[in-house]
């Protein structure tokens, strides 16, 4: 089998080459192609990939020159698009430990509209789940004891397939590029995955996660965790402050928080049409509310709330919040759902109420005026069921 791995790298050189001795020590039979993004690393990545690109022919690279970072949503679909030659790519992390067979297991479940992913054996730094094994072989490379590890790795019981897609997995180029790739809403990184596997999935691609096939994970060492940007077990402000920014981004295309079941398949919600109006604005109940519908309208007639708003939040987003936000007197809302909130009366528990209308209007299939909440603070007319998801698929 010919698989292209693909792997964006920022100053995490050490990670890089613990992964790449791993790949081609256990990579069997199989050609392995390997695509490595430099972005705009400070850490001597572009000279190792200089002189590995010269002793590999299967190793190629294109870098960042920077001095600002792209992020891997955009770095891997340079890679995939214009880097790539296999029909079949992985997507797969620089602090990943490539285990004996994992190719053989890929390649005896992918095909066409089938992603494959491989079983993370990782350090318990995140909760448990039943989608990975946690079993503790070092977080840094200097730690990884390989023998002891593959002695381990040898007894570990092999379970049947199971259904989910997370990091490392594998594709078929071609159904990437039929939806389009990441979207780069969420450039430079953060949410790119939720949401291309949501778009996956609404496409009719499935999911198999092989329990044959494994690699061991230090887990984040690309950000959140990269000792070049924080302390040891604490999340960089980089990527808190990226995650924040994508995690709104998020909420603004599909309506919802991510969503999946307990083995990390999507659970992708309807997308309805949703107008806010909202009396009584505030600065904080218009940055809490615009998220979470189509269109808002506020009062604020002199356009001062509006023009501070998105003074702070456009820069944030690719959405043009202009569109987004109407005012009184002089706009009204056309949306098939239309919330109203009095600033006055809103609640915690009223805001837990409009994160769920989605969900209230799929269950019920009516339309008509409904009052909603604890104290009954919303009302919300619903004149059309239309389920707007599915144009979300392709970019």
């Amino acid at each position: 089998m010919k698989i292209s791995l693909i792997q964006p790298s920022r100053n995490n050189l050490k990670y890089l080459k613990w992964s790449y001795e791993s790949i081609r020590k256990n990579q069997g039979e199989h050609e392995i192609e390997i695509c490595v993004a430099d972005d705009a690393s400070t850490d001597g990545t572009w000279a190792w990939c200089v002189e590995t690109e010269k002793k590999d022919p299967n190793f190629k690279w294109i870098r960042n020159q920077g001095p600002e970072r792209l992020g891997h949503t955009i770095l891997y679909d340079r890679l995939i698009n214009n880097v790539a030659t296999a029909d079949v790519a992985m997507i797969y992390h620089a602090d990943m430990y490539l285990c004996p067979g994992a190719i053989s297991a890929i390649e005896k479940h992918i095909k066409p509209e089938v992603i494959v992913s491989l079983t993370r054996i990782e350090p318990p730094l995140h909760p448990p789940g039943p989608e990975k094994v946690l079993a503790n072989f070092g977080t840094e490379p200097e730690e990884f004891n390989e023998e002891a590890f593959l002695s381990w790795y040898d007894r570990l019981e092999v379970q049947q397939a199971t259904e989910g897609v997370f990091a490392p997995w594998a594709f078929y180029r071609k159904d990437f590029q039929k939806i389009g790739g990441h979207d780069p809403l969420y450039a430079p990184q953060s949410k790119e995955d939720s949401d291309i596997f949501n778009r996956f999935h609404l496409d009719g691609v499935k999911f198999v996660q092989t329990w044959e096939g494994h690699v061991y994970h230090m887990t984040c060492r690309g950000s959140r965790f990269n000792p070049t940007l924080t302390t040891p077990g604490k999340n960089s402000s980089e990527w808190e402050a990226q995650n924040m920014r994508s995690t709104r981004n998020f909420i603004r295309k599909w309506g919802h928080f991510v969503k999946h079941d307990s083995m990390m398949k999507p659970i992708v919600p309807p997308k309805y049409d949703i107008g806010i109006r909202l009396h009584g604005c505030t600065s904080e109940l218009l940055e809490l509310l615009e998220p979470w519908c189509t269109t808002i309208l506020i009062d604020d007639e002199m356009q001062v709330l509006t023009s501070h708003y998105l003074d702070r939040e456009q820069p944030n987003t690719t959405i043009d919040l202009s569109k987004k936000i109407k005012t009184t007197p002089f706009d009204t809302l056309e949306n098939e759902i239309i919330v109203t909130v009095d600033s006055t009366r809103f609640t915690s528990q009223d805001f837990q109420y409009i994160q769920m209308i989605p969900d209230i209007v799929k269950e019920n299939q009516l339309t008509g005026q409904f009052k909603l909440g604890v104290l009954k603070n919303i009302e919300l007319t619903i004149k059309g069921l239309t389920e707007y998801q599915d144009q979300l698929i392709n970019l």
